[in-house]
């Protein structure tokens, strides 16, 4: 390794050299190698001997193990569209191949997309290759469904990077969560692919006559099923019926269709153990986030009027991106909540209106993504208000010592 070092520093650019401009293209591939020999000082949230490369890196390693599952869940799927497969864990090489030919051009095309912005912008104005994008870029193909064009994974990736970090002065400065904001455009800019009512089963049904997945296989998500309550023409005749076949174990285990990351809560929670060990997630902010979506579905349930409001709030919260928004999306350092106080409120509150824009919303039956991006913008707010009740209490507080 002091080899590779040594030669790699041989082509470190000098500052006021020819090539002082590339500078940042080789500090990024030095200090994703080698540990940096600075410390983080601005322009971001990390504020000690971690450098943010680390910190990036880390939630990477987070992030696997939903990846290596939504691989093999694509791969599925898509057999089970085509009547080939019944049980879940048959076939397990061709469907994991299957899944990684479709999920790994989604994840590439998003890193080169997204560092090739980071560098452009670094070039231009001479700073370091900002590392944030290391966790965006594997955050954005995960929250997409697999069907979604490589072209349209380029340009929303394009949008978030530019109008949701670049613009407010790079990572740290961002006021939204880069991988929502990707996802957000993708909703508004091509509704239709991110409703949940289509087949998100992979392209290759068309070997089937007439374009269409076999008789009796459900081309929507659970949650686009449950979206059909509040239509004339519902998936299911009853809950019990749509619960018999998306069971509470099916949605736990990820034995479910939905976007590439998101479905298994085994795998997440993997994650979550690896982000909450070393520090890196709030466990305030995702204690509090699952409590508010708890609540919400609970109030549902005593006040049902449809039956997805009738869904019970472990079987709610187990389906969906809620579990994946409350580990990776919700407990974004830059964008939640600052002040101990203001992470219980910004989490517990992000959660409850989740379900309250899943139910009530059967256009597009996912609220998670609208909650968590309504609250990075309130988040300030919060905690300035808990910073002034802070304020208020301390001086009443030195005003009765006084007296």
């Amino acid at each position: 390794m002091k080899s590779i070092e040594k030669l790699l520093r041989k082509f470190e650019p000098e500052h006021d050299g020819k090539w002082a401009k590339l500078h940042p293209v080789w500090d990024a591939f030095y200090t994703f190698m080698f540990t940096p020999d600075k410390t983080t000082t601005s322009g971001s949230h990390i504020r000690d001997g971690i450098d943010l490369k680390r910190t990036m890196f880390t939630v990477v390693v987070a992030l696997i193990p939903a990846l290596l599952f939504g691989i093999y869940n694509t791969g599925h799927w898509h057999f089970a569209s085509l009547g080939e497969t019944t049980a879940y864990w048959d076939m397990f090489g061709d469907k994991f191949l299957y899944g990684l030919i479709r999920v790994l051009p989604i994840v590439v095309v998003s890193y080169a997309v997204g560092l090739g912005i980071e560098f452009i912008f670094a070039i231009k104005n001479g700073h370091a290759v900002q590392e944030g994008f290391l966790v965006s870029g594997m955050l954005i193909p995960l929250i997409v469904p697999v069907d979604t064009p490589l072209w349209m994974i380029a340009v929303a990736t394009i949008f978030a990077v530019v109008i949701g970090k670049e613009v407010f002065g790079g990572t740290g400065m961002n006021i939204v969560n880069v991988a929502l904001t990707a996802r957000a455009f993708l909703f508004f800019g091509y509704p239709t692919m991110m409703s949940g009512n289509k087949v998100w089963v992979g392209e290759l049904s068309e070997n089937l006559d007439n374009n269409k997945v076999v008789d009796g296989f459900s081309g929507a998500t659970p949650l686009g099923d449950l979206a059909s309550f509040w239509s004339d023409e519902p998936t299911f005749s009853s809950l019990a019926d749509f619960s018999e076949h998306w069971t509470l174990l099916d949605s736990i285990l990820g034995y479910i269709p939905g976007s590439i990351g998101e479905t298994s809560l085994i795998a997440i929670g993997i994650g979550a153990v690896i982000l909450l060990i070393t520090g890196i997630a709030s466990w305030r902010i995702m204690l509090s986030f699952f409590a508010g979506g708890l609540l919400m579905a609970f109030i549902f349930n005593q006040t049902a009027t449809n039956p997805f409001m009738e869904l019970s709030p472990l079987h709610q919260i187990a389906l969906g991106g809620f579990a994946f928004g409350a580990v990776f999306m919700v407990t974004d350092p830059v964008t939640a909540a600052q002040t101990n106080t203001g992470k219980y409120i910004y989490g517990f509150l992000a959660g409850l209106f989740a379900i309250l824009v899943r139910v009530f919303n059967p256009a597009f039956p996912e609220g998670v993504m609208m909650a968590i991006l309504f609250f990075n913008v309130m988040a300030p707010l919060i905690d300035h208000y808990v910073i002034q009740a802070n304020v208020k209490r301390r001086i009443k507080r030195l005003k009765i010592k006084q007296a």
